[in-house]
């Protein structure tokens, strides 16, 4: 099973906004190409230096490698593009490919 995790730091000004369109436009789309299994959003409550960002994770399970390499290709680069023309650097995200042990 591999995992296909998202961290993102969100600036405090779009922190409404943001989360209202991950659970109702951004993570559907995602899950909407049929890849993924399920999927788990949650709020990093570890605290970054520095700024007053808060941090969220959103860990998506497929069945293989194959399969995020499809959505690597297919889906991913329009979906990221989405996520830059809405919100810019207010949102910066990092992705992590884990695999259940």
């Amino acid at each position: 099973m591999i995992i296909y995790s998202v961290t993102c730091s969100i600036e405090p000004s779009i922190e409404e906004e943001w989360l209202l369109w991950m659970q109702e436009e951004h993570i559907p789309e995602v899950i909407q190409t049929n890849l993924f299994l399920k999927h788990t959003f949650c709020e990093v409550l570890t605290e970054a230096s520095g700024n007053d960002n808060r941090t969220f994770n959103i860990q998506y399970e497929l069945e293989n490698m194959g399969l995020l390499h499809l959505y690597n290709t297919k889906f991913a680069p329009t979906l990221k593009q989405k996520t830059i023309a809405k919100y810019g650097d207010k949102c910066v995200a990092f992705r992590t490919i884990l695999r259940k042990v």
